[in-house]
């Protein structure tokens, strides 16, 4: 297991570059096994989730070739269905969440699966009802095998179907999306998350030759064709990175710039941390973060504390929550973070209150977060990353900290964020990874 050891109080400077969105690359790395023919993708970051996710297509069968740094070519031509029964794929996809985006594909293009429970960050409760009951809707059945602990399931005759989704689930909607492009007759998908990461899901099938409408909104409708071809598709810039170099500028007290960061595909961020008095300039597709010794927390119109909170898109992605309660430990002001999606992410804050953060943990969803407005650092600790976004939160804590920090558990770290020690120490960070 890898340790990071930071050493705090140094000041970033330069200019760095956000990786190829991580969420979106699960879900088009998934559409790979629509056809027979090539995709392209571009722009794929060099991380865990990713490359176990890519190390399990070629399980299945899929021909894997490197075309260069971050750009692979997919060929699903041949897939072994022997392989997708054995214990060893279910093994896989049992340490993988993203996993859970095969089902899809799979039912449209074999008409079975055989599907074990996901892993992913310990974050509480993370239902798959609406993966399932979409597969339901379309026509297939299931069944739990307690000797397997997997789920089986049949859709050999899937049929495009109205449907309206108890909950606007990102994966849940991509994974119906790619199980209805090759259904037979209409879908239509209401309450569809909209999330940048499933518009680019969808123009990457429009893109192989299926027919999806109302791209962009909630409303999908997916008009089933008999097969899809080969395509192109370059990733976003990863928007939780983004946000994530904010926070680092922000707390460290540093000018940074975030290039080709995808501004127009970044919605609320932004502004969510402009409400933390954090000033963010806009030069083309760059985000330059000018030095501030201080910044002050908003309060609403009224007078009254500020709350920031996740929403469906386009709300504030959960991802970052994390992010801005530790760069409000060292603001002007207070403000309440809730967390409405997960129970359990906002349990690494005692982490934060033993290094001297004023917070509140109201119960597993709200935190208030008293801001010191830098007149006191934070103190170094010793801790354990329990899941990629409260990881890399803990590194922006231990990176404006006063003395040396130890993060264990940091391959959490790495399943989200590429080389993430060498990118921040060539902007001046001091941090070491020790094996």
């Amino acid at each position: 297991m890898a340790t990071f050891v930071i050493e705090g109080g140094h000041k970033l400077h330069g200019s760095i570059t956000p990786q190829g969105a991580k969420n979106e690359a699960l879900q088009v790395l998934c559409a790979v096994l629509l056809t027979k023919e090539t995709v392209v993708i571009d722009n794929l970051p060099n991380i865990l989730d990713v490359n176990n996710l890519i190390d399990l297509l070629a399980s299945i069968g899929v021909t894997v070739e490197k075309l260069s740094k971050g750009k692979f070519a997919f060929t699903a031509a041949n897939l072994d269905t022997a392989y997708l029964r054995s214990a060893d794929f279910l093994k896989k996809c049992n340490k993988l969440r993203g996993s859970v985006m095969l089902i899809g594909p799979l039912l449209a293009r074999l008409g079975e699966v055989t599907y074990a429970k996901p892993g992913g960050d310990k974050i509480g409760r993370r239902r798959l009802d609406t993966h399932f009951q979409g597969m339901v809707n379309l026509g297939a059945t299931f069944e739990y095998d307690q000797d397997l602990l997997a789920y089986r399931f049949d859709g050999k005759h899937l049929k495009g179907c109205y449907m309206l989704l108890d909950e606007a689930s990102v994966t849940g909607t991509a994974n119906i999306i790619m199980a209805s492009v090759l259904a037979e007759g209409t879908t239509t998908i209401y309450n569809a998350a909209c999330e940048p990461y499933v518009q680019q899901l969808c123009r990457l099938l429009n893109n192989m030759g299926a027919k999806i409408s109302g791209v962009g909104s909630n409303l999908l409708t997916i008009e089933g064709v008999k097969s899809l071809h080969g395509a192109q598709h370059k990733l976003l810039p990863d928007m939780i990175e983004v946000g994530s170099f904010i926070g680092m500028a922000a707390i460290t007290g540093s000018e940074l710039r975030i290039k080709e960061a995808g501004i127009k595909d970044l919605g609320i961020i932004p502004d969510a941390f402009r409400r933390l008095g954090i000033r963010i300039e806009e030069e083309g597709d760059d985000l330059v973060i000018p030095a501030q010794e201080h910044y002050q927390i908003e309060s609403f119109l009224d007078g009254s504390i500020l709350t920031v909170a996740d929403a469906p898109w386009p709300g504030l992605t959960p991802d970052l929550l994390s992010v801005l309660l530790v760069v409000a430990t060292q603001a002007k002001g207070s403000v309440l973070i809730h967390q409405k999606m997960f129970e359990s992410r906002l349990f690494f804050v005692d982490k934060l209150i033993d290094m001297g953060a004023q917070i509140i943990l109201c119960d597993p969803h709200r935190a208030v977060v008293v801001g010191h407005d830098h007149t006191r650092q934070l103190k170094r600790n010793n801790m354990t990353s329990p899941d990629i976004r409260a990881g890399i939160a803990m590194l922006i804590a231990a990176m404006s900290a006063e003395g040396t920090s130890r993060i264990d558990h940091i391959d959490q770290i790495d399943r989200g964020y590429e080389d993430i020690e060498s990118r921040l120490n060539a902007l001046g960070a001091c941090i070491r990874r020790e094996e």
